[in-house]
């Protein structure tokens, strides 16, 4: 299952979204957590020191890798050279596995060890001073929209991405790579606002999205998550002494997690879960070609000197039956 968690900064979306890795590593269950936020906050949240977290390998340094792992075979991507952050898979192309050992995942995932499992953590890598005025942030998560692309997931895997605050997520289609997005939301007028952004675009492309009411003190926060967001709230989070304590970098066994806030998360597993069995995979590629094609027109064909429009294999579905190729 592919989920994201979004939010506007501080709304707690990054402590959130490391919640849910932890719930879902001390259930046993396999997970790949990637940090695609402009302030990379994932790998601390999820226990790592300074140091540790600084040492993580960014994805957008090994780009050159993941497309030529990727492309594989297929016949319709001549090189490395013409695949852009939305190009889809082929015939012939390679596919990630949320349980497997490659190329991609040796160069850009390292295990992070959690007290109730393991979790591969992949991150973006920070905006640097190097890329002010020079780059926007989407040339560093373009590496995860490709990985997503490429991946294929069944029931009971989980790919936790911990997405960029506010709606900047919609500068790609990547927004359309979920089985379920959780927008984390304050109960005040700026917290549901991002709501209200999501919403509109999550009904154009058929994108599930439940909204996780945060810092929620009493019943007037509560009714006022009611009234802006309607039957999208799915749950609420209270105060944790726990999560102040991981934020002092100091953390209980995972256990010790109030049961009202270990209930919100296994509620949260439940939704994901549940639209596994909605999945329309070809819905998913048509989407996946339609936004290639609106980039290939916009900046790619121009960009690489190739018509990108033929890299679009029309009898291809992704799905838990393709086979990677050589």
């Amino acid at each position: 299952m592919k989920i994201a968690f979004v939010g506007k900064g501080g709304s707690g979306k990054t402590t959130l979204s490391s919640l849910f890795i932890r719930h879902l590593a001390a259930e046993g269950a396999p997970v790949v957590a990637v940090d695609a936020d402009i302030n990379q906050h994932l790998g601390a949240a999820l226990g790592l020191d300074e140091s540790e977290a600084a040492a993580l390998p960014a994805m957008g340094e090994h780009l050159r890798l993941i497309k030529d792992y990727l492309r594989g075979s297929n016949p319709r991507i001549a090189s490395a050279d013409t695949m852009i952050k939305t190009t889809p898979p082929g015939e012939g192309s390679r596919l990630l596995r949320v349980q497997e050992d490659n190329p991609v995942y040796d160069a850009c995932a390292r295990p992070v060890e959690l007290d109730g499992g393991t979790v591969r953590l992949m991150v973006t890598g920070p905006f640097t001073d190097a890329d002010l005025g020079v780059a926007c942030y989407h040339s560093k998560t373009g590496a995860v929209e490709l990985c997503l692309n490429h991946l294929v997931d069944g029931p009971g895997e989980y790919v936790v991405v911990d997405m960029t605050a506010g709606s900047d997520s919609f500068a790609s289609g990547m927004f359309t790579r979920f089985d379920m997005t959780f927008l984390v939301a304050e109960p005040t007028r700026k917290g549901v606002s991002v709501y209200r952004q999501y919403k509109e675009y999550a009904r154009d492309f058929g994108v599930a999205l439940r909204v996780v009411g945060n810092k929620v003190q009493g019943p007037d926060d509560l009714d006022f998550l009611r009234a802006e967001v309607g039957d999208d709230l799915l749950v609420t989070v209270g105060h944790s002494d726990w999560v102040r304590a991981m934020e002092k970098g100091r953390p209980p066994r995972f256990a010790a997690l109030e049961e009202s806030n270990r209930l919100a998360l296994r509620t949260l597993r439940e939704a994901a879960d549940a639209t596994y069995e909605r999945r329309d995979r070809e819905q998913y590629t048509r989407q996946m070609v339609h936004f290639h094609l609106k980039n290939a027109q916009s900046w790619g064909n121009e960009r690489t000197g190739a018509d990108l429009a033929a890299q679009v294999d029309p009898g291809f579905v992704l799905g838990e039956s393709v086979t990677a190729g050589a």
